[in-house]
């Protein structure tokens, strides 16, 4: 049975990308203010969210999740037409995203009996999310039937991991992503947080002096989980997750691959860009390490 691919816009792979992969895309919702929340990407642009966060330090965007109407207006033409829905939605533990998603499924289910809905709680976040989404297309483009498909992605899901850093606490404080005193620790001291995503949810993973030591601290964490898994590189699917300033991920990019290449030699590491449904968590300048097993 052919089967669509869904997923929220924390997936972060681009309108473009999307479309030509053949995923459906169900947006998220951001605002600088309370009220005038809109879609992200189809009506406020990756690219002038960050600009509003970089000319107004000071004001905190927020996000809202899908509705399950959005879902279900999504859901429904796949149905109609006969293909089964793939929905591979942000962690659980990071938004109702996914609940969103289930109660749309149970809804059309009794108007759809036939229908087959598959809602997966992903375990993870943005450019995470969207190189799982992409094994998903693989899987897909391959010929896997559905069931074999949701049933590799289920196994692979947990070993998805982001090594990461951010140019400012005070995003995550402000979100309750890190305690306050915590917090107001580094700030004071001027030292960059280190944070690793797994299992669904983020924790902390150390901390440097400085953009420089807190990036080269990235490696090691990713250096690490290599070596914990006796992996090679290239059985992974890996993308570098960036926010605002792109040349500082070109060069982060080119540091990677030249720190690895002694032992895996060259690798695929593109570059995605971090979405507003993360960033208003992390501030303009995240920057990191996604990886998951490919299936």
């Amino acid at each position: 049975m052919s089967y669509q691919i869904i997923s929220d816009s924390s997936c972060d792979l681009g309108a473009a990308l999307a479309a030509e992969k053949q995923i459906t895309v169900v947006p998220f919702y951001v605002a600088f203010d309370e009220e005038s929340y809109k879609k992200e990407i189809e009506e406020m642009g990756i690219r002038d969210f960050y600009q509003q966060m970089v000319d107004n330090p000071t004001v905190f965007p927020k996000s809202s999740m899908p509705s399950v109407q959005d879902y279900a207006d999504v859901f429904t033409p796949v149905i109609e037409r006969g293909e089964a829905v793939l929905c591979l939605c942000i962690s659980s533990k990071f938004s109702g995203s996914l609940q969103s998603a289930i109660t749309a499924r149970d809804m059309l289910l009794e108007k759809y009996p036939e229908a087959q809905i598959t809602v997966m709680d992903t375990m993870v976040n943005t450019v995470l999310q969207g190189i799982f989404v992409l094994e998903a297309v693989r899987l897909r483009d391959a010929g896997i039937p559905y069931e074999e498909a949701v049933a590799r992605l289920e196994k692979v899901r947990d070993t998805g991991r982001i090594f990461f850093t951010v140019g400012s606490i005070d995003y995550l404080q402000h979100g309750g992503r890190i305690g306050k005193v915590a917090g107001a620790a580094v700030s004071v001291l001027g030292i960059k947080p280190l944070i690793t995503l797994k299992e669904g949810e983020i924790f902390s993973s150390g901390v440097a002096r400085g953009r420089k030591k807190s990036l080269d601290k990235v490696i090691s964490l990713l250096k690490a989980y290599l070596e914990e898994n006796h992996a090679d590189i290239r059985d992974y699917s890996i993308c570098i997750g960036y926010g605002y300033d792109y040349e500082e991920a070109q060069a982060f990019q080119a540091q990677v691959k030249s720190e690895l290449a002694s032992e895996f030699g060259d690798f695929d590491l593109p570059l995605f860009q971090i979405g507003a449904t993360i960033a208003v968590h992390t501030g303009p300048y995240p920057l990191g390490v996604a990886i998951v097993k490919r299936t």
